[in-house]
């Protein structure tokens, strides 16, 4: 491919984050893999890592890694769309640091030290903020978590100031404040358990079905502005209608939370009629990829990002449009609430949406910051096999799951006499829960074979062609 250079330099920080997120990617996975285990082989790596502990590794890796995503789309994205360099250069490799330092050092703490020593040694005694799903991080690195977002925020907000204002940073930035203002609650832990229940859904909920899709909206819509030459009015148009929507759902359909959480019965109406509204943005989005590529202007290098952001539109419907809606109105819930059901929307939700969508970034990005409009092809095609294996491994895990979520419900939940215990409902699960382990060993090569693709060089072909091309246009010396 050509070479080439980037157009403001200070986008090349970006490159920092995203290798740092792949990496903790390839650890999420890892520790994933190590959970289905422990679901099939209960004492394994007791009691170095017992499955609690596991679990919380693998989840805050999940968070850390696509807020780490988020941070380089955002330090790529931005200085092009505002068309000036990026305000600190210096402070955004800075807090890349920081922030990679103070996750390190939390998972360590999650690893070496017993949870309630650790809750003992970091100051939960001063402000209770620990032992909460998703929030389990200690004081200091939540504290960390909100100087990190705020100094991003910061950089980024002055950066779009001193330039060019789009639709695009516009809803970008509404996402990123948003995001940091709604963490602000994993500090708020009252004694009240419905209190405590519905302040956590505020950061877990309005994250990831409000402020993260107009991240994911703003992302989005720069791949394919970038990858099919649309006019930028077009995708405008198609962002703000999305990210109404979004947010319209997102906000009100958290209610479907406070089902069963010792709040008002009107939650179940008002939780049940907009979360069945929730996959409607979603399904815009589907629609919105599958336009801009059919109305595209050119034939972008870089297929590889085209099918990454397909991808993301259509896995992200099904995992947070389908699978959100079986099982989000108030009757179903009640069977279905906490069972391996919601697991298999969560994992194909964050997959579909979220991990895609930063990928997406990566693949579009990466190539221009190593000096090159677009990897090679050979690399491309490595990069796509990577996809539908990892796409086809998650799949057999959501089935999976979905399977084991509905026997569960069947044999544990809905008899009136005669329920199965947990325990031995688990029991009767586990072909399920061997398939779920397939899905992920094969997502786990998935991943593998991706990060392969970033050291894939051009074909002999290829090679001659671009050595010709090079020589034609006197970047080499042709041969005597």
């Amino acid at each position: 491919m050509k070479p080439i250079t980037l157009k403001y330099k200070s986008q090349a920080v970006a490159k920092l984050y995203f290798i740092g997120a792949l990496a903790l990617f390839l650890g999420q996975i890892v520790f994933g893999i190590t959970l289905g285990l422990q679901y099939l082989i209960g004492d394994l790596m007791f009691p170095a890592i017992p499955f609690n502990i596991a679990r919380m590794v693998h989840t805050n890796l999940l968070i850390v890694w696509l807020l780490m995503g988020f941070m380089g789309s955002a330090y790529f994205l931005v200085p092009e769309e505002a068309e000036t360099e990026l305000y600190s250069p210096l402070l955004a490799k800075i807090l890349f640091w920081v922030f990679l330092g103070a996750g390190a050092l939390t998972i360590l703490g999650y690893l070496l030290v017993p949870y309630a020593t650790l809750a003992e040694m970091t100051g939960n005694n001063l402000l209770a903020t620990m032992g909460r799903e998703f929030l389990e991080q200690p004081l200091p690195t939540k504290l960390g978590i909100v100087v990190v977002a705020l100094a991003f925020l910061f950089n980024i907000s002055m950066t779009v100031l001193k330039g060019r204002k789009t639709a695009i940073t516009l809803v970008l930035l509404m996402g990123l404040w948003g995001l940091a203002l709604m963490f602000l609650f994993s500090f708020v832990n009252p004694s009240n358990l419905v209190r405590d229940k519905m302040y956590w859904w505020f950061v877990v909920h309005l994250w990831v079905e409000g402020t993260w899709e107009l991240i994911l909206g703003a992302l989005l819509a720069f791949v394919l502005i970038k990858t099919t030459g649309v006019d930028r009015e077009v995708i405008d148009k198609w962002l703000y209608l999305i990210v109404t929507m979004a947010l319209v759902t997102g906000i009100l359909g958290t209610g479907h939370h406070f089902f069963f959480i010792g709040l008002p019965g009107y939650w179940h109406w008002v939780g049940s009629v907009f979360s069945a509204l929730e996959p409607i943005p979603f399904f815009m989005m589907t629609l919105f990829a599958f336009n801009m590529v059919q109305r595209r202007k050119r034939e972008h290098p870089n297929q590889a990002a085209v099918l990454w952001a397909v991808g993301c539109a259509v896995m992200g419907f099904l995992g947070a449009g389908v699978w959100g809606f079986l099982h989000t109105l108030s009757p179903v819930n009640y069977y279905t609430h906490g069972s391996q059901i919601t697991a298999a929307h969560g994992h194909l939700a964050f997959y579909g949406a979220y991990v895609l969508v930063v990928i997406a970034m990566i693949s579009y990005a990466m190539p221009l910051l190593r000096g090159r409009e677009a990897n090679s092809r050979r690399a491309q095609s490595v990069e796509m096999w990577s996809f539908w294996i990892m796409t086809i491994g998650m799949g057999v895990m959501v089935l999976a799951l979905t399977g084991a979520g509905i026997l569960q419900v069947w044999l544990q939940r809905m008899p009136t006499e005669g329920a199965m215990s947990f325990m031995a409902t688990q029991d009767q699960l586990r072909f399920f829960y061997w398939l779920r382990m397939a899905g992920g060993v094969m997502f786990l090569l998935g991943l593998l074979t991706y990060l392969a693709s970033f050291f894939v060089g051009p074909g002999r072909a290829e090679d001659e062609a671009l050595h010709e091309s090079a020589q034609q246009n006197g970047a080499l010396p042709r041969a005597a």
